[in-house]
């Protein structure tokens, strides 16, 4: 260490107080929301109907956003509920989404850090030859080091640090959309299974009439009663039952599988067991959601929040890359007792301090710093991109999921009268066949016809909760919020 003499000591006060007023300079751009490229109004024939089917005005009008309608409340089936509580305690996607958070709240942290000097205890000890003699000396040194600390005129750490926040801010909803997305996909897998179960019975049932046709046709066949043409078409009937109930037993499993995985654990065997009692047409309903407008889903959904702070961070990049081309002012510095002796090092007289600021002024690098200003830009104009693309997709499945509400019920009323009326016209032609009345390709025409719409009728009614799971989804449903630590700034 060395000694400075007492008119340093002002100067340096002084350089001290003059970083204090220049900490504050910025080269970040003003940030400005892009507008949204989006229509004012979804634009859907009836969308303010189709967002709540079934409710009258009033209800309609007195219907929560789904942002503000918890999971538990929207799904009222236990089973439902019970299975999504394990997804969200045990799904690895959303723990990996939790820890981002951390790692990024680690990274705020050490941006942060930049701004404060770091201070080391040093302790040395030397011993070289006097140029001035030639004897060996020692010396002897223990204090307080402050080692490069770069003095933020210009702003460039500070940028970086608000660039960090905003990453930090982007995972946080990043884990929102992930919950979201989570409990929206339980609850579709959850109807498939229950789906499943209902087109596994119709197979059953349809292989089991088929079957009994078949023993009819021969033992008629036999009897000289019909014919082998009769017989043939009978059989083959009924091995094309059995092999769309083998694929619906596959297709069973593998939706099984699906949930499991989202559960990050095997189904529970009770909830399983309960499947075969379960049917769709007793789903218990769900609470109307209004659309409100396309302005609203920046609020609402988290995808596009985290969108939106990605920008925020990409805009924060400039200001750094801005203040590359302006001088970088660093400052070293030590106090402490220095001694020719060990014994000396806290004796009256041996304490000292050093300060070495330092300014260095970019002159020349190839062009470094102008190329990481315009990718610093372009990187913006990405994020710009990436934010209207986020909005107009939510737009898009918004809209989507509009339409489906105001056709599906339709769909469905239409659907469950044809079979219905498939059923009765089975069980007539059934009876005019045995009566010798009607050909045996009535029958199996009737037959066909049965099985498709009794498909139908399960995958429209699957297809009517899915797309109410998914306009929850879209509208920004399925998030709770939980008390979460923010990092200070």
């Amino acid at each position: 260490m060395t000694h400075t003499t007492p008119f340093a000591r002002p100067a340096a006060l002084t350089a001290v107080a003059l970083a204090a007023l220049l900490a504050g300079c910025s080269f970040i751009p003003t940030y400005e929301r892009p507008a949204a490229p989006v229509p004012a109004t979804y634009g859907t024939p009836g969308a303010a109907a189709a967002a709540s089917p079934g409710a009258n005005v009033s209800e309609g009008a007195n219907a929560r956003a789904a942002a503000d309608i918890d999971w538990k409340e929207y799904f009222s089936d236990p089973r439902l509920q019970a299975l999504i509580g394990i997804a969200l305690n045990n799904n690895r996607d959303l723990r990996v989404a939790v820890l981002n958070i951390e790692q990024a709240r680690a990274q705020f942290q050490i941006q942060r850090a930049g701004q404060f000097p770091t201070v080391n205890g040093v302790a040395n000890a030397t011993r070289q030859p006097s140029a001035a003699t030639g004897q060996y000396a020692n010396q002897y040194q223990v204090g307080l080091a402050l080692s490069a600390w770069e003095i933020d005129f210009f702003g460039r750490i500070a940028a970086l640090k608000e660039q960090a926040l905003a990453q930090y801010l982007a995972t946080q909803e990043a884990r929102k959309a992930a919950q979201i997305s989570l409990v929206a996909s339980v609850a579709t897998a959850w109807f498939n299974l229950q789906a499943d179960e209902e087109l596994l019975d119709i197979s059953r049932r349809t292989l089991s009439t088929r079957d009994e046709s078949v023993q009819l046709t021969r033992l008629r066949l036999e009897n000289g009663v019909s014919s082998e043409l009769d017989n043939s078409q009978a059989i083959s009937l009924a091995e094309a039952a059995r092999a769309t109930y083998a694929q619906q037993r596959r297709q069973r499993l593998q939706d099984e599988n699906t949930l499991a995985l989202l559960l990050g654990q095997p189904v529970p065997a009770e909830i399983l067991s309960s499947l075969s009692s379960a049917r769709l047409a007793n789903a218990q309903p769900m609470p109307p959601l209004p659309a409100g407008l396309p302005s609203d889903l920046l609020a609402r959904r988290p995808d596009i929040r985290q969108a939106e702070q990605q920008l925020i961070a990409a805009n924060a990049n400039i200001g750094a890359a801005r203040a590359n081309f302006f001088p970088r002012i660093a400052l070293t510095a030590s106090v402490g007792t220095v001694s020719d002796e060990l014994s000396g090092l806290f004796k009256g007289g041996s304490w000292a301090f050093s300060l070495a600021p330092q300014l260095a002024l970019p002159l020349f690098d190839a062009g470094r710093n102008q190329a990481t200003l315009e990718s610093a830009r372009a990187g913006r104009e990405i994020a710009v991109a990436q934010y209207e693309r986020s909005i107009q997709s939510a737009f898009r499945e918004v809209a989507d999921a509009l339409a489906g509400e105001a056709t599906l019920q339709d769909q469905l009323n239409a659907q469950r009268t044809q079979a219905q009326a498939d059923s009765k016209r089975f069980e007539l032609s059934d009876l005019r066949y045995r009566n010798g009345v009607a050909s045996y390709l009535d029958l199996l025409d009737a037959q066909r016809s049965l099985f498709a719409s009794e498909q139908n009728l399960v995958q429209t009614r699957l297809l009517r909760l899915q797309n109410q799971v998914a306009l929850y989804r879209v509208l920004g449903g399925g998030w709770s919020e939980t008390p979460q630590t923010a990092p200070r700034s």
